[in-house]
C-alpha cells in the first residue's frame, strides 16, 4: 500500500459500501438475529453489507476490517470516514494525505497484517457456546479463518452452503482434518452445493 497507494485507491473507489445491496444471505442473517438464534457472524468480506441488512454491528466481526473508520498512517490519527470517502472517489488521495500528514487508509487488514484482538477474542469465546455451525460461500482456504470449523465442540453439526466443497485439508503430518463429508464415520458434516441465496431460502423455510 505504501509503494504503491495508487492502485489501492482505485481498487477502493470500486469497491466502497453503497454500490452494492445486500443479498437474501445477508437478510437470512437478520432472520436469525431476530429470531434470537444467532450468536455471531464471523465474515472475511470488508463490505459491510450484514449491517446494511439490519444486524446490530455487535453482531458481526469483520475479520478483514472494514469502511466505516479510517487511520491517517503518518499520524496514527483517526479521519473522518466522511472525507476519506469524498476523496477517494473523487481521486483525490494525494490531496487527503497532504491534509492530514500521511496516506489515509481505511480501517482494512492487508496480507500479513494483525487480525484485531476482537477476532481472537471472540473466536475463543463464542465458537464453545454454539450449537450449530453454518459456513456460507467460502473457498476456507486463508489461514486462521480456515480452521474456525475445528473450534465448535465435537458434537456440533457443522453446514457448508457453498457452490463447491471446502474446508477439508491435511495436516504437515499429512492427517485430514477440517469437514469430512465423505467419511464413513461422518456424524455431522453436511453439505449444500449451491449459491449461498438458494441455500438460505430452503433453510428460511424450515424457521
Amino acid at each position: 500500500f505504501r509503494q504503491h497507494p495508487d492502485a489501492f485507491y482505485q481498487l477502493a473507489r470500486e469497491m466502497w459500501p453503497g454500490q452494492y445491496k445486500p443479498t437474501p444471505a445477508h437478510y437470512f442473517l437478520r432472520l436469525l438475529h431476530d429470531k434470537g438464534i444467532l450468536l455471531r457472524v464471523f465474515t472475511q468480506n470488508i463490505d459491510s453489507l450484514e449491517g446494511q441488512a439490519g444486524l446490530p454491528r455487535e453482531k458481526v466481526v469483520q475479520t478483514h476490517g472494514h469502511f466505516d473508520s479510517a487511520t491517517c498512517l503518518g499520524t496514527g490519527k483517526p479521519v473522518p470516514i466522511q472525507v476519506v470517502k469524498e476523496a477517494v472517489l473523487a481521486g483525490k488521495w494525494k490531496e487527503l494525505r497532504d491534509e492530514y500528514g500521511g496516506l489515509v487508509k481505511p480501517d482494512l487488514v492487508f496480507f500479513g497484517e494483525k487480525l484485531p484482538e476482537r477476532f481472537h477474542d471472540l473466536t475463543r469465546q463464542d465458537l464453545p457456546k454454539a450449537d450449530l455451525l453454518i459456513v456460507m460461500g467460502t473457498s476456507l482456504g486463508v489461514m486462521p479463518f480456515a480452521s474456525l470449523i475445528e473450534d465448535v465442540r465435537a458434537l456440533v453439526p457443522r453446514l457448508l452452503i457453498n457452490r463447491q466443497l471446502a474446508g477439508k485439508r491435511l495436516t504437515e503430518k499429512e492427517e485430514a482434518v477440517g469437514f469430512q463429508f465423505d467419511a464413513s464415520d461422518n456424524y455431522r458434516d453436511v453439505a449444500m452445493l449451491t449459491d449461498c441465496d438458494n441455500g438460505v431460502m430452503a433453510l428460511a423455510e424450515q424457521l
